[in-house]
């Protein structure tokens, strides 16, 4: 059977991506998880140089929470670093220098950094770095670098799971009332004793297996698909993401039949 992918829910707000997997298994679902996760690249804050900063926060506190705030990274213009020399001299193809100057009061926002480049800025603009209190000032400069998260969770665009998909079968329900009582995530709609599945919520439901063991008339079996969620930290897409997954997966698999 050849693999084939059709999309279950997409929930912009929330950056999540949903979708079903037919004709593959856990091996290769695990294989692209796992590629997300650890090896598609991203911007990063690798160095922080500061200049001044009389806040509440440490110089490391403060680094450490800029390193972990996520950066929007075009993959056409950045590549990742043949060397550290490449990070050394702030090569322009795997760096990019941002700056925060502020002295004003009350908390600082992502959104008031300044990048060299503005594709790349950070992705959560209005996430809180420091708050200041008068006579209070940061100064400082930030050096971003493209990494993986193979070396450091802060590279990581974000995360991938999945799981079996399950097909519900539903007889002649012992217990409307039961059911009617426990059913919290909208897969049952149930009136006067009349039990009706709604599709739409079978596939992100996490209760089937409970709802089985619920009532005799209702049973649950596994239909060999795969439903896989992707959900962005901000610095990619959700579809980029699984692109690059799908790029490096061929660069590895064809670097494996030159080494054959």
């Amino acid at each position: 059977m050849a693999l084939k992918l059709s999309k279950i829910a997409e929930h912009k707000g929330r950056n999540t991506l949903t979708f079903l997997i037919k004709g593959s298994d856990v091996v290769f679902a695990n294989t692209i998880r796992r590629l997300i996760l650890e090896e598609v690249p991203t911007l990063a804050v690798e160095e922080v140089y500061f200049k001044d900063n009389s806040s509440a926060l440490y110089n490391e506190m403060l680094a450490l929470r800029l390193g972990l705030c996520p950066i929007k990274t075009d993959l056409s213009t950045y590549e990742l670093p043949k060397s550290q020399a490449d990070i050394d001299e702030k090569s322009a193809r795997c760096t990019l220098q941002l700056t925060l100057k502020t002295s004003a009061n009350g908390y600082i926002l992502a959104e008031q950094a300044v990048s060299a480049d503005p594709k790349c800025t950070f992705a959560q603009p209005k996430m809180p770095l420091v708050k200041l209190l008068p006579k209070q000032k940061i100064d400082l400069k930030m050096l971003a670098v493209l990494g993986q998260g193979k070396d450091h969770t802060k590279w990581s665009p974000g995360m991938a799971v999945f799981r079996h998909e399950h097909k519900l079968k539903v007889g002649k329900v012992q217990n409307p009332d039961l059911l009617k009582e426990n059913c919290t995530d909208g897969v049952f709609t149930i009136k006067d004793s009349k039990v009706t599945v709604n599709e739409k919520n079978v596939a992100a439901s996490k209760l089937l297996e409970y709802y089985a063991e619920l009532d005799e008339g209702i049973s649950v079996e596994q239909t060999g698909n795969i439903i896989f969620t992707v959900e962005s930290w901000g610095q990619l897409k959700n579809k980029e993401m699984l692109t690059q997954s799908g790029i490096i997966l061929k660069q590895k698999a064809e670097e494996l039949v030159t080494l054959l």
